[in-house]
C-alpha cells in the first residue's frame, strides 16, 4: 500500500512523546515544546483524527522541582518524583488544551491494570468512552504506586499495550533519532534510515541501538519491540524523530519521514490480546521438539505429553510461557492446571490424568483458543 494512503486511512492515533521531548535536558518541562505538541494535536483532531496522547515527563519535572540532577535509582525516589511531577505536567497539558477548547483526561496505568482481566477490560473501556466524548486522554505510567514486579519499565511499551486496548490504526513513537537505522547513527556515519518495513522483522531488534539519555528510560529497542507489540491488534507504527518543526501534521499528510512499520495481515481477538499484553507470566513450560512444532505450525493446542519441565508458581487460568528446546519462548496461553497438578502431569498422556489426578479435567493444557503463538 502507498504509505500516504496508508496514513490517510489511520483515524485512531496514539501519540507518544519521551522526556526528552518535554523537558529542558531534565531540568524541567519545556513549555514552548508542550504549546507546539498541544498546537501540532490540534489540527490533527481538526482533520477527523481521534488521538489518545502517552506522555512521559512526570519524573523529570518532579526531579527538577526537588533539584535533582540525576534520576533517582531507588524506587521510592522514583516514585516520590512522579508524585511530585505529575500534577505539573498535566496542569501544563491542561493548560495549553484548553486555548484549543480540547477537554483533556488523565488515565495512570500499571501492568496490573493490563494483565488482571476485569481491570483490563475497565481501561479499555473507560477510554473507549473518554474517545467517544470527543475528550483527549492522556496516559502515563502510574509511577507513583507501582512496584517493580507491576512495572510497564517504558512509556513505548504502554503506548503499544494502549494501542491494544482501543485497536488503534497508528502508533506514532516521537524520539531524538529520524527513525531506525540499519546501525546506530551515533556510532556508524555509514548508518541507513529504514523508510519502512514489516514490525516482525527479525532484523529490526538487531539493528535497534540504546538508550542516549539519562533522562528518559527507552531505547530503540524499546520502539521496535512496542511495534511489534502493536501489531497484535492490527496496528502500524512510526518511529520518527520529534526535534522536527510541524512532525505530527506532516506525517497526517504523507510526508515520507520516519520508519514506518507495518502489521502483517493477522490481528489477534481481543482475549488473546489481553493474553499477548502479559508481560510478567507467573510460571514457564519447557516443551520438547514435538510440541513446539505442534503449537507452532500446525496450529494445534498444547498436551501435557509434550513437557519436559515446569517453573513458577500459578494456578488454573493464570498466563504463563511456553519454551522451545532452544529456550525461545514459543507462546503465551492461560493454563488449565495448577503449578502442583502440572509438576505430577507434565510428560504424560491426558488418558492417565485420572490415575494421577484422581479426576479427569481438560485433555489440553493451554487450549489453543486461549493461546498466543509468537
Amino acid at each position: 500500500m502507498n504509505r500516504k494512503k496508508y496514513i490517510e486511512k489511520s483515524k485512531r492515533w496514539i501519540v507518544k512523546i519521551g522526556s526528552a521531548l518535554l523537558t529542558q535536558d531534565g531540568k524541567g518541562l519545556d513549555y514552548t515544546a508542550i504549546s507546539d505538541w498541544a498546537e501540532q494535536i490540534a489540527r490533527l483532531r481538526q482533520q477527523g483524527i481521534e488521538l489518545i496522547l502517552v506522555s512521559s515527563g512526570a519524573v523529570a519535572e518532579g526531579m527538577c522541582r526537588m533539584g535533582w540532577t540525576k534520576r533517582p535509582s531507588s524506587l521510592p525516589e522514583l516514585q516520590a518524583a512522579a508524585a511530585i511531577g505529575q500534577a505539573g505536567l498535566i496542569q501544563a497539558y491542561e493548560h495549553q488544551f484548553q486555548q484549543y477548547q480540547i477537554q483533556a483526561a488523565q488515565i495512570l496505568l500499571t501492568h496490573d491494570d493490563i494483565s488482571n482481566r476485569r481491570r483490563y477490560l475497565n481501561a479499555r473501556n473507560t477510554l473507549r468512552t473518554l474517545l467517544s466524548l470527543n475528550t483527549l486522554p492522556i496516559v502515563n505510567e502510574n509511577d507513583t504506586v507501582a512496584m517493580d514486579e507491576i512495572r510497564l519499565g517504558d512509556n513505548d511499551t504502554l503506548a503499544a499495550l494502549v494501542a491494544n486496548l482501543v485497536e488503534a490504526d497508528l502508533l506514532v513513537i516521537l524520539t531524538d533519532q529520524k527513525g531506525l537505522y540499519n546501525k546506530d547513527p551515533r556510532y556508524h556515519e555509514d548508518a541507513e534510515l529504514i523508510s519502512e518495513g514489516a514490525a516482525t522483522d527479525p532484523d529490526f531488534i538487531s539493528f535497534a541501538g540504546s538508550a542516549g539519555t539519562n533522562i528518559g528510560t527507552g531505547g530503540m529497542t524499546t520502539k521496535v519491540i512496542a511495534a511489534q507489540r502493536a501489531t497484535l491488534s492490527g496496528c502500524a507504527t512510526v518511529i520518527v524523530s520529534g526535534r522536527e518543526e510541524n512532525i505530527l501534521n506532516r506525517l497526517q499528510q504523507g510526508e515520507n519521514i520516519g520508519t514506518l512499520l507495518i502489521p502483517d495481515n493477522t490481528q489477534l481477538a481481543a482475549r488473546k490480546q489481553w493474553i499477548a499484553s502479559h508481560l510478567n507470566p507467573l510460571g514457564k513450560l519447557w516443551l520438547d521438539q514435538g510440541a513446539t512444532d505442534a503449537i507452532q505450525y500446525k496450529g494445534k493446542s498444547l498436551l501435557s505429553i509434550g513437557v519436559v519441565k515446569v517453573e513458577g508458581q500459578f494456578k488454573r487460568g493464570d498466563v504463563i510461557n511456553c519454551f522451545s528446546p532452544s529456550g525461545e519462548v514459543v507462546a503465551s496461553g492461560l493454563v488449565n492446571y495448577s503449578k502442583t497438578e502440572l509438576d505430577k502431569i507434565c510428560g504424560i498422556s491426558s488418558k492417565d490424568f485420572i490415575k494421577i489426578l484422581g479426576y479427569s479435567g481438560e485433555k489440553e493444557l493451554i487450549h489453543r483458543d486461549n493461546l498466543v503463538v509468537f
